[in-house]
């Protein structure tokens, strides 16, 4: 019997920088390359954030939400890799794995057009058209996706932890030990302590950086920075700033600096903190429109480099199994990413709560006894 169209709940976004609507929406059976996944947990990531305010644009309605974990629950004929009841995690990288980009392992480049590229499988009650929000619309309880989308996970690998896996810390980890490739013994400096810039500085320490400095304008985020391995942090003051990386470097500036803050003066501040022969790695996403000017003489005459990094670089089969087991072993920080647990229904608080600075991570858990952090479990008005 072929797969039904299957109804849903899923928040909506409606209209930019507005609350979302939580409501009945269909979800279309799996194509023949995909799998529908029922979501266990679901991350709010500040690129969802940005979607849903508007500053990067996109069509309306959308459902947002890409970073998650959750369990198949009907596989495509042309997917023979992949098992109902498979537990995976669910990222926005939707890869062919055989064009010009695949080839090169840059599958966060992929130049491939998919079917739920042209078709998106959501539609609300009265049966308009919803947007696939970044591939994946996981603000819901079920997702449809490119089997390329998932990779495997253990059963025992905790929901809100393996929705991490799928963004924040592929893209932090990444940065630095996929485009970056960052050496051991070279010292690094990031700029913005969010999701992904605290797991940008956990690959650091991995690889054996050193100093590893950090600059936010959080203290409750700079003290956590140092329990995640930050040898030295400071405000985002320029001369503050200066003076930490000046005294931990000898003079000489960060051999590595990681941009991870979407805010437009963490860029400028990053290539002022830049050893000769350094590496900038821009990492975090402005708005649309946002511009930084450069010296392309200064940066010539220093032998500096600038690095975009899109998703870590990741290619998430390869990057992926070695995270959970670094994980299971005590060397990668999961659980403590997490600031804050919250059933859909409270969606809405939960990005309030991210937008306020306060969270490091806030998760989606798609269970009935599901509460948000205040443990009240009330409804969002």
């Amino acid at each position: 019997m072929a797969p039904e169209t299957q109804n849903i709940q899923a928040a909506i976004c409606r209209e930019f920088g507005k609350p979302l609507s939580l409501e009945t929406v269909s979800l279309a059976p799996p194509g023949a390359d995909d799998i529908l996944v029922r979501i266990e947990a679901c991350a709010i990531c500040h690129s969802d954030i940005s979607f849903i305010d508007g500053e990067w644009g996109g069509t309306l309605p959308s459902i947002w939400g890409h970073e998650a974990a959750g369990t198949i629950e009907s596989v495509g004929s042309n997917v023979p890799h992949l098992q109902c009841g498979d537990r995976v995690a669910v990222t926005l990288v939707r890869s062919c794995g055989d064009c010009h980009y695949c080839d090169r392992e840059a599958h966060v480049a992929c130049e491939s057009e998919f079917a739920l590229d042209q078709s998106s499988p959501l539609t609300d009650a009265a049966g308009q058209v919803l947007g696939h929000g970044l591939r994946t619309g996981a603000f819901a309880e079920k997702v449809v996706v490119h089997a390329s989308q998932v990779v495997p996970i253990p059963a025992d690998l905790p929901a809100a932890a393996a929705s991490l896996l799928a963004c924040g810390v592929l893209t932090g980890w990444g940065a630095v030990t996929q485009t970056a490739k960052m050496a051991s013994g070279a010292s690094a400096l990031v700029i913005g302590l969010g999701g992904v810039g605290l797991n940008t500085l956990q690959a650091i320490r991995h690889v054996g950086g050193t100093p590893a400095m950090v600059i936010d304008p959080s203290p409750a985020k700079r003290s956590t920075a140092m329990k995640f391995g930050a040898t030295a942090a400071s405000d985002i003051d320029q001369a503050a700033a200066r003076a930490m990386v000046q005294a931990a470097t000898a003079g000489r500036g960060a051999e590595y600096v990681f941009v991870t803050a979407g805010a437009p003066g963490a860029f400028q501040q990053g290539l002022s903190l830049l050893a000769p022969t350094g590496t900038l790695v821009i990492v975090g996403m402005p708005a649309n429109g946002v511009e930084a000017s450069i010296s392309p003489g200064n940066i010539a005459a220093a032998g500096q480099k600038i690095l975009g990094s899109k998703m870590g670089s990741t290619v998430i089969a390869r990057d992926v199994p070695p995270l959970v087991e670094a994980y299971r072993e005590g060397r990668l920080k999961l659980d403590e990413l997490v600031s804050g647990r919250y059933p859909l229904a409270q969606i809405n608080a939960a990005i309030e709560d991210v937008k306020s600075g306060n969270a490091i991570r806030n998760v989606i858990i798609f269970e009935p006894t599901a509460t948000g952090s205040n443990g009240q479990g009330e409804i969002d008005p």
